[in-house]
């Protein structure tokens, strides 16, 4: 029982960390996902103010061509807030004139009250500005008026008569906050650019994962596994800069080596070669830029996880190989590369789920062009929920964009996991039973 204890005490921290880092901000952004929550809605409750853009919206959703017209107009109310203007623009006198003969009149319109006004003879609204004036002060218009609740926005809507059949719909249309929805579901499936960011996804994680995450860095560590101890520690060390050292940094460069000033430029300059930006000048030279930049950092990785391993195999093993006579290529394909599965298991997934979520790389050097050509998944993510060129971010969208990144990540370690048969690598060996 005390060691059960123990042994609970120590997972709690792994199980903290695996709550707050992984399963709440999974859980939030499923969340938001089925909002339609942007900066023009903010992350809480919105207000209630109606605009000439809501206006349209209710024309076009069939909104009675009256109740449109009334709202855009407002309506006149001679009331005390009114006659206090005109007090303060004209004097008492006029005050007290149109409060004798109309307060408490509504009016339609600004010619109806004009009208009104011009049948008082008051010698202050003689001039036609004037009483364009005075008619202002008493407009009770609801648009462009901010309301923190529904039922004051009805107050609104009833004061200016508006048709109580009618409130429901513009209360609605009112609304400013995040609403749910499965619309942003919808868009993802419609959007030609989706099919575009999967394709981009899908050739830079399988060419960089296989090529250089795995297949590069299983090269360089076998290789080295060769070589004189501190030689093999030295070219490991000088790998391994590019991890280290800043993404700015790093991706400058490759800037300095690839641009149409740059280094390789400058080479190939006397041969007879144009000078052209390496990095940018078509897809494919972008294409390889950001799989070079992302490979030989993901190279060192797995180069250092396979030295590793490589160096934890029993060195009685390949000594008797080499009695029997094995050569190396032997010693690799039947000692060495068996005995890798574990490893290679977990530089695959790790790696996969790296680049499915990392897109600083791209966007330091070709900042997903040229066009969108470079653009991946976790980059439209990005711009779309925290960096877009329209100024509204749309995070109920962008969180709908990292969601089907998190369940195709989830999914392709359960996969790995299937492949590499990972009950089987944690079954205790046959000596030990």
């Amino acid at each position: 029982m005390r060691q059960d204890r123990i042994g609970f005490l120590f997972i709690t921290p792994a199980v903290f960390a695996v709550v707050v880092f992984y399963l709440v901000p999974v859980l939030m952004t499923a969340v938001i996902a089925f909002t339609d929550m942007s900066t023009a809605t903010g992350i809480r409750g919105g207000d209630y103010v109606l605009t000439e853009s809501s206006l349209r919206k209710l024309d076009d959703a069939s909104l009675p061509a009256d109740t449109v017209a009334q709202l855009a107009e407002g309506g006149f109310v001679v009331d005390a807030d009114g006659l206090a203007g005109i007090e303060a623009q004209f004097g008492a006198a006029l005050t007290t004139r149109i409060a004798t003969a109309l307060l408490d009149e509504k009016f339609d319109n600004r010619r109806e009250i004009e009208r009104a006004l011009n049948d008082l003879r008051a010698p202050e609204l003689r001039i036609t500005r004037d009483r364009k004036a005075a008619a202002a002060l008493f407009q009770r218009s609801v648009l462009n008026t901010r309301h923190d609740t529904p039922e004051s926005l009805r107050a609104a809507l009833s004061v200016a008569d508006i048709p109580l059949a009618d409130h429901d719909q513009i209360v609605q249309a009112a609304y400013t906050g995040w609403s749910w929805t499965t619309r942003n579901f919808e868009l993802l499936v419609s959007l030609p650019s989706t099919l575009r960011y999967a394709l981009n996804t899908l050739m830079y994680v399988s060419v960089t994962l296989v090529v250089f995450n795995i297949g590069l860095g299983l090269f360089l560590a076998i290789s080295t596994f060769y070589l004189p101890e501190r030689t093999s520690a030295t070219f490991r060390a000088i790998w391994f800069m590019p991890r280290i050292l800043p993404p700015v940094l790093y991706v400058l460069m490759w800037k300095w080596m690839m641009l149409d000033s740059g280094f390789i430029a400058s080479v190939l300059a006397p041969l007879g070669v144009a000078r052209i930006n390496w990095m940018m000048e078509t897809e494919v030279h972008a294409w390889v830029a950001v799989i070079l930049i992302n490979g030989v950092v993901g190279a060192s990785f797995g180069m250092i996880i396979f030295a590793s391993a490589i160096k934890a195999i029993p060195q009685t093993m390949l000594m008797a190989a080499e009695v029997d006579g094995a050569s190396r290529w032997q010693q690799v394909r039947f000692i060495i590369l068996p005995q890798m599965r574990w490893p290679i298991l977990f530089v695959t997934a790790y790696q996969t789920l790296s680049l499915l979520a990392s897109f600083e790389y791209i966007l330091l050097s070709t900042g997903g062009g040229p066009g969108s050509a470079t653009e991946v998944w976790a980059m439209a993510a990005f711009r779309t929920a925290l960096n877009n060129y329209g100024g509204n971010l749309q995070y109920g969208m962008g969180a709908t964009f990292a969601l089907v990144l998190v369940l195709i990540g989830t999914a392709l370690s359960l996969i790995y996991l299937r492949f590499f048969n990972f009950q089987a690598l944690l079954s205790k060996p046959r000596i030990e039973r």
